[in-house]
């Protein structure tokens, strides 16, 4: 049982897709929403909650009617209708810089273009527009454009990071690359790997006090064998095979 604790880190990255995949189910590769959401609504999720994020986009909408509106829309109007953000002054900015060259070099609001493009071409044009770093660019790539690229997130590189998959002074860009060349090149298993780890730290890999009693990671967890110890026949018999909707509603 003790060896499963010094397994190679891509080992272990395997082994966490395998176990996360049953234990929170496969995911539907359809997209959750429509590009432009996806981007945007990424842009206003920081340091922001689900809800607030949520509300800044449809009033943003529902005060301006199209991309047309929030682009014409001034600044300060834009910054008030999205103020449920955390820097609605600095995003507003940003997102009408966004519009405004997509126009400009596109004609139009929309982003399948990225659909025909090479992943590093798609991965630096969206990189090279305000406020949007590689974790909202791998997104919007991952989740409408299936392509192969892997979005980490405080959540999931926290996982990684105390189970083993990457070492303990990998920051969270350079764990995209490292993550990305332990993982098959197939959207379907990355965008699982993704969404299983976020909502692994979501819900159990807390930042503080992570409930490693019910972690079906436990068995080859580094930070499980660090606090607690080799798990036991016992811990591991004890340990939840699927996640409980009881326990909280996994967001998609």
């Amino acid at each position: 049982m003790t060896d499963a604790y010094s397994l190679p880190a891509a080992d272990k990255t395997w082994q966490d897709h395998v176990v996360l995949n049953e234990f929170f189910g496969p995911l539907d590769p359809k997209p959750r929403r429509t590009p432009m959401r996806e981007l945007i609504s990424t842009l206003l999720s920081h340091r922001t909650t689900h809800h607030d994020e949520e509300l800044a986009y449809d009033r943003m909408l529902e005060a301006f009617g199209d991309w047309e509106g929030v682009l014409a829309a001034p600044t300060a109007d834009l910054a008030h209708a999205i103020r449920t953000t955390r820097w609605p002054d600095t995003q507003a900015p940003r997102i009408q810089e966004i519009l405004r060259r997509l126009k400009a070099e596109q004609g139009s609001f929309t982003l399948d273009f990225l659909a025909d493009w090479p992943v590093e071409k798609g991965l630096e044009w969206l990189t090279d527009m305000p406020g949007i770093g590689l974790k909202t660019a791998s997104l919007v790539l991952l989740f409408n454009y299936q392509k192969p690229v892997l979005p980490v997130d405080t959540h999931v590189h926290r996982v990684a990071q105390r189970v083993g998959m990457i070492g303990p002074k990998v920051s969270v860009e350079k764990a995209h690359q490292v993550l990305l060349a332990q993982l098959p090149k197939d959207a379907l298993v990355l965008l699982n790997f993704h969404k299983h780890n976020y909502w692994h730290g979501q819900h159990i890999c807390f930042f503080t006090k992570p409930d490693c009693p019910n972690c079906p990671l436990k068995g080859f967890c580094n930070y499980y064998l660090e606090h607690y110890g080799p798990a036991t026949a016992e811990a591991l018999a004890a340990t939840p095979t699927q996640w409980d909707i009881k326990r909280g509603t996994l967001q998609h």
